[in-house]
Protein backbone atom coordinates (compact mmCIF):
# COMPACT_ATOMS: atom_id res chain seq x y z
CA UNK A 1 0.00 0.00 0.00
CA UNK A 2 1.84 3.30 -1.07
CA UNK A 3 1.29 6.57 1.05
CA UNK A 4 -1.13 9.25 0.02
CA UNK A 5 0.28 11.91 -1.46
CA UNK A 6 0.87 14.68 0.83
CA UNK A 7 -1.76 17.75 1.05
CA UNK A 8 -0.72 20.76 -0.93
CA UNK A 9 -0.69 23.54 2.60
CA UNK A 10 -3.66 26.11 2.27
CA UNK A 11 -3.20 28.80 -0.23
CA UNK A 12 -5.44 32.21 -0.21
CA UNK A 13 -7.27 33.04 -3.76
CA UNK A 14 -5.16 34.56 -6.06
CA UNK A 15 -6.53 38.35 -5.49
CA UNK A 16 -5.80 38.00 -2.14
CA UNK A 17 -2.17 37.59 -2.50
CA UNK A 18 -2.28 39.81 -5.50
CA UNK A 19 -4.20 42.38 -3.22
CA UNK A 20 -2.02 41.79 0.03
CA UNK A 21 1.50 42.52 -2.18
CA UNK A 22 -0.32 45.73 -3.81
CA UNK A 23 -0.98 46.81 -0.03
CA UNK A 24 2.37 46.26 0.88
CA UNK A 25 4.21 48.34 -1.95
CA UNK A 26 1.60 51.23 -1.10
CA UNK A 27 2.31 50.70 2.92
CA UNK A 28 6.20 51.16 1.60
CA UNK A 29 5.31 54.19 -0.32
CA UNK A 30 3.29 56.04 2.33
CA UNK A 31 6.14 55.29 4.74
CA UNK A 32 8.67 56.85 2.44
CA UNK A 33 10.40 53.59 2.22
CA UNK A 34 10.85 53.71 6.26
CA UNK A 35 8.50 50.70 6.54
CA UNK A 36 7.93 47.22 4.63
CA UNK A 37 11.66 46.50 4.23
CA UNK A 38 13.21 43.86 7.01
CA UNK A 39 16.43 42.35 7.39
CA UNK A 40 16.91 38.06 6.74
CA UNK A 41 17.88 36.18 9.69
CA UNK A 42 19.23 32.86 9.82
CA UNK A 43 15.41 31.59 10.51
CA UNK A 44 13.36 33.78 8.89
CA UNK A 45 13.57 35.31 5.32
CA UNK A 46 13.73 39.37 4.70
CA UNK A 47 12.20 41.62 2.54
CA UNK A 48 13.91 43.66 -0.15
CA UNK A 49 12.97 46.12 -3.04
CA UNK A 50 14.65 44.84 -6.34
CA UNK A 51 14.23 47.53 -8.69
CA UNK A 52 14.39 45.87 -12.72
CA UNK A 53 14.15 47.75 -16.25
CA UNK A 54 11.08 46.68 -17.87
CA UNK A 55 12.01 44.59 -20.88
CA UNK A 56 9.20 45.80 -22.87
CA UNK A 57 9.18 50.13 -21.85
CA UNK A 58 12.54 50.21 -20.27
CA UNK A 59 11.30 51.55 -17.30
CA UNK A 60 12.30 51.04 -13.71
CA UNK A 61 9.83 48.17 -12.33
CA UNK A 62 10.05 48.05 -8.25
CA UNK A 63 8.78 45.19 -6.44
CA UNK A 64 9.08 43.77 -3.31
CA UNK A 65 10.74 39.92 -2.80
CA UNK A 66 11.69 37.46 0.23
CA UNK A 67 15.32 37.09 0.28
CA UNK A 68 17.69 34.99 2.53
CA UNK A 69 21.57 35.51 2.91
CA UNK A 70 23.97 33.05 1.35
CA UNK A 71 27.63 34.75 1.88
CA UNK A 72 27.34 38.15 0.08
CA UNK A 73 24.79 37.00 -2.32
CA UNK A 74 20.90 37.69 -2.06
CA UNK A 75 18.77 34.34 -2.82
CA UNK A 76 14.92 34.76 -4.08
CA UNK A 77 12.37 32.92 -5.64
CA UNK A 78 10.96 33.69 -8.66
CA UNK A 79 7.17 32.42 -7.44
CA UNK A 80 4.62 34.82 -8.97
CA UNK A 81 2.14 33.98 -5.73
CA UNK A 82 2.79 30.48 -6.75
CA UNK A 83 0.55 31.13 -9.83
CA UNK A 84 1.53 29.71 -12.96
CA UNK A 85 3.19 32.60 -14.85
CA UNK A 86 6.50 33.28 -14.31
CA UNK A 87 6.80 36.49 -12.04
CA UNK A 88 7.51 39.96 -14.68
CA UNK A 89 10.69 40.87 -12.49
CA UNK A 90 12.13 37.37 -13.25
CA UNK A 91 11.34 38.25 -16.94
CA UNK A 92 12.96 41.19 -16.69
CA UNK A 93 15.77 40.16 -14.74
CA UNK A 94 16.29 37.38 -17.45
CA UNK A 95 16.38 40.11 -20.57
CA UNK A 96 18.53 42.55 -18.17
CA UNK A 97 20.47 40.80 -15.25
CA UNK A 98 21.53 44.28 -13.45
CA UNK A 99 19.44 45.58 -10.88
CA UNK A 100 19.34 47.39 -7.69
CA UNK A 101 18.43 46.29 -4.27
CA UNK A 102 16.99 48.43 -1.58
CA UNK A 103 17.36 47.18 1.79
CA UNK A 104 17.18 48.06 5.20
CA UNK A 105 20.86 48.47 5.76
CA UNK A 106 21.18 50.28 1.98
CA UNK A 107 21.32 49.99 -1.77
CA UNK A 108 23.28 48.02 -3.91
CA UNK A 109 23.66 47.12 -7.68
CA UNK A 110 23.50 42.84 -8.34
CA UNK A 111 23.33 41.11 -10.70
CA UNK A 112 20.82 38.01 -11.68
CA UNK A 113 21.46 34.76 -12.14
CA UNK A 114 19.50 31.07 -11.57
CA UNK A 115 20.94 28.82 -9.72
CA UNK A 116 21.38 25.49 -11.35
CA UNK A 117 22.46 21.81 -9.63
CA UNK A 118 23.56 21.06 -6.25
CA UNK A 119 23.82 25.32 -5.92
CA UNK A 120 20.06 25.20 -6.74
CA UNK A 121 18.96 22.20 -4.26
CA UNK A 122 21.12 23.77 -1.61
CA UNK A 123 19.81 26.74 -1.59
CA UNK A 124 16.47 25.62 -2.13
CA UNK A 125 16.65 23.36 1.22
CA UNK A 126 17.04 26.66 2.48
CA UNK A 127 14.34 27.71 1.99
CA UNK A 128 12.58 24.54 2.91
CA UNK A 129 14.40 25.30 6.46
CA UNK A 130 12.38 28.31 6.49
CA UNK A 131 8.99 27.42 4.98
CA UNK A 132 8.04 23.48 5.47
CA UNK A 133 5.36 23.95 2.94
CA UNK A 134 7.41 24.91 -0.23
CA UNK A 135 7.48 22.15 -2.22
CA UNK A 136 3.90 21.49 -2.01
CA UNK A 137 3.61 25.57 -2.96
CA UNK A 138 6.11 24.97 -5.88
CA UNK A 139 3.93 22.07 -6.78
CA UNK A 140 0.91 23.96 -7.56
CA UNK A 141 3.49 26.15 -10.28
CA UNK A 142 3.65 23.58 -13.98
CA UNK A 143 6.49 24.45 -14.57
CA UNK A 144 10.53 24.44 -11.84
CA UNK A 145 10.34 27.58 -9.38
CA UNK A 146 13.29 29.43 -10.23
CA UNK A 147 15.80 30.12 -7.68
CA UNK A 148 17.28 33.62 -8.29
CA UNK A 149 20.77 34.63 -7.04
CA UNK A 150 21.28 38.18 -6.91
CA UNK A 151 25.11 38.88 -6.33
CA UNK A 152 26.50 42.36 -5.70
CA UNK A 153 28.38 44.06 -8.45
CA UNK A 154 31.77 45.59 -7.10
CA UNK A 155 32.38 48.91 -8.45
CA UNK A 156 35.59 48.39 -10.68
CA UNK A 157 38.56 51.38 -9.13
CA UNK A 158 40.14 53.47 -11.83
Amino acid sequence: MSEPAPRSPFLPPRWVIRLFWKAHRAWFRLTGGRRGLWPARPDRWGAMRVTTVGRRTGQQRPVILGYVEDGPNLVTLAMNGWGAPEPAWWLNLQADPKATVELTSGRREVRARAATGAERERLWQRWRDLDKGLDGYAGRRPTETAVVILEPVLASSG
